[in-house]
């Protein structure tokens, strides 16, 4: 769809991709370890999937959650798949953590602290490796 965010080319990093999913790092929020699992085709509705896309997508996420806790070890984790301003199927997977600008409201909220965070190389690194290693079977 043209006027789609996400079927637009992207200028996110991408941590991983096969031929249906996509793993964005969202460096662009103040907050570590901010993760996007996009669906490539527009798709509006998780229901839209077939069950093997679902279960696929679900497995993947799993991974991922497991895989930022691995290099992160959030206070929480939070997921979150909304759409209303991007009616693409995309699933934000966000470490959350007592000392993070929002916490404890959501990310969307207004900030609570301005503290500044950011990836570092061996994070990237990291979950690139991690992402690669557990999802390329």
């Amino acid at each position: 769809m043209s006027d789609c965010e996400l079927c637009l080319t992207t200028t996110l990093p991408i941590l991983w991709q096969n031929n249906r999913f996509r793993v964005i790092l969202v460096n662009n929020q103040n907050i570590r370890g901010y993760l996007r699992l996009e669906l490539i085709e527009h798709v509006k509705e998780i229901h839209h999937l077939t069950p093997a896309i679902q279960s696929e997508m679900y497995k993947i996420m799993n991974i991922i959650e497991n895989i930022v806790t691995d290099v992160y070890s959030p206070d929480k984790i939070n997921l979150a798949s909304l759409g209303n301003k991007t009616p693409h199927i995309h699933w934000h997977i966000i470490p959350r953590f007592t000392n993070d600008n929002f916490f404890p409201q959501s990310i969307w909220s207004e900030p609570v602290r301005q503290n500044k965070f950011e990836n570092s190389i061996d994070e990237i690194d990291q979950l690139k490796q991690q992402l690669h290693l557990k999802l390329n079977h």
